[in-house]
């Protein structure tokens, strides 16, 4: 192949070839001057070999040049900018830092004037800048701050080493992997309030977790051993926050299968299902009980373990076992799950100290439909099109119903003054459906439309059952 330099190199021996001529013809012309000498062979060679070198010298400078250019090109920095944030990647593909963020801004208004209600308020419930990425292909890490609700903590702050498809190490605050609606990302669940099971299962948590994937991405598995979080709650919650106030450890497990991942039939790939648990034995203190309170979406407080100086506190073992399962086809989504504790409790009273184990659980079926045809998922959604007033263009609209409930075992109550809960405030029930209307406006918009009914099952003196409680809940939601 004939390079530029190359005809360069040969155009230069051709004309110091004929150097030769123009003397010729000076010496002819002039008519003052000297003969001049022709040069002899060996001069021309000389001057053909000079040439060489020169050309030889530039080929190499342009060679040097160009491998210049393709080693700042090759260094170069990837950096992009989409719906799903913003991300600087080294060339090669195997760094990367990911900038994302999360802003839920809530109203909540309750249509009776019960003063035992929260009041109806606008809130920001989740303000998150949102910071991660990947090390050298292998380690992914993610950190999260979040500073709704007035106050500033750290949602998660982990890294985890993909070492193999079936083997990868998690370590620092991260979900336990328990609940079904707990591990989904809070801008994609259907509602503005996750429902009873994700009370019952824990949050976040620290410690270090074995999980991957087994038999082509169908079955995948999560083992944690956590310190040990209280029931819907996360580690932040503890005094001080973050660190655990029992030498105990929360042993956590799941297992979930898409058994029809790589069907022939497109109605079966989107049915999983799967069940997780934990195991762990704490004792509390009555200034730190280790005891849930549990609230309804409207955020009021329904049943609460005795608190004071004769506290109920955690005393022994809690288990928890959560069987789940999901179904997505088309524009349709049902999600399941079922969430039962038992929790060994313990109270000194006037009587002398009693203790117990208390049999909890809640479960939920909800429902999804998108009126504008999109797919359903577990996680991520696309719009078919966008909202806009210049296209006339609406985005997408989705239904979604739910029916959920959680129920207290019924020996929280009993004994009189000598119970671990009170009966004439504290309800042993609550039972809830849900409507909702959802608007996304785009990828990364949405605005949740939800009205929510719930009523109970004691409560109030001599356990009567208190008033249902009747909510309209909205979100403006961003989320990239």
């Amino acid at each position: 192949m004939t390079t530029p330099l190359m005809r360069w190199r040969a155009a230069a021996i051709a004309a110091a070839s004929l150097l030769p001529i123009p003397a010729v013809h000076a010496e002819a012309d002039a008519t003052s001057a000297a003969p001049a000498r022709e040069p002899t062979i060996a001069e021309l060679l000389q001057r053909i070999e000079e040439q060489d070198q020169k050309i030889l010298v530039l080929e190499r400078k342009l060679e040097i040049r160009e491998e210049a250019d393709k080693t700042a090109v090759a260094s170069d920095p990837v950096v992009k900018a989409g719906p799903k944030g913003f991300s600087l990647q080294s060339a090669d593909g195997k760094n990367s830092l990911r900038l994302r963020g999360l802003l839920h801004f809530d109203g909540r208004f309750l249509t009776d004037d019960n003063p035992t209600n929260p009041p109806n308020t606008w809130q920001t419930t989740r303000v998150r800048p949102i910071i991660e990425g990947t090390l050298a292909s292998i380690y992914d890490y993610k950190f999260t701050a979040d500073f709704g609700l007035g106050k500033a903590i750290v949602q998660d702050a982990y890294v985890t080493g993909r070492f193999l498809p079936e083997f990868q190490l998690t370590a620092g605050k991260f979900k336990s992997p328990v609940g079904l609606e707990r591990l989904q990302s809070a801008n994609d669940i259907r509602f503005v309030a996750r429902a009873f099971p994700t009370q019952i299962a824990p949050n976040r948590d620290l410690g270090l977790q074995i999980g991957g994937n087994w038999l082509d991405n169908r079955l995948n598995y999560a083992v944690a051993y956590l310190n040990g979080s209280n029931d819907g709650g996360s580690s932040d919650a503890f005094s001080p926050g973050d660190t655990d106030p029992n030498s105990d450890k929360e042993w956590a497990g799941r297992l979930f299968a898409l058994p029809f991942a790589e069907s022939d039939s497109f109605a079966l790939r989107g049915f999983g299902l799967g069940i997780a648990s934990t195991y762990t034995s704490q004792e509390g203190t009555t200034s730190q009980t280790l005891l849930p309170t549990y609230k309804t979406s409207a955020q009021t407080n329904f049943f609460q373990y005795r608190t004071g100086a004769t506290a109920t506190i955690s005393d022994g073992q809690r288990v928890r076992v959560a069987p789940q399962l999901y179904y997505y086809v088309g524009p349709f989504g049902l999600m399941g799950e079922y969430t039962a504790e038992s929790q060994d409790v313990a109270r000194t009273t006037p009587t002398g100290l009693r203790t117990g184990t208390m049999d909890n659980y809640a479960w939920q079926l909800a429902m999804a439909y998108f009126l504008t045809g999109e797919e359903q998922a577990y996680r991520g959604f696309k719009p078919n099109n966008v909202f806009s007033w210049e296209n006339g263009t609406w985005g997408a609209w989705e239904i979604a119903a739910r029916y959920h409930t959680l129920d207290v075992d019924n020996a929280a109550f009993e004994r009189g003054a000598d119970s671990f809960a009170d009966p004439n405030t504290q309800a042993s029930k609550a039972s809830a459906w849900t409507l909702g209307l959802n608007w996304y406006l785009n990828e990364n918009v949405k605005w949740v439309f939800d009205y929510e009914q719930t009523s109970f099952d004691g409560g109030k003196a001599g356990g009567a059952d208190r008033d249902d409680e009747k909510a309209f809940l909205t979100r403006v939601q961003l989320g990239f």
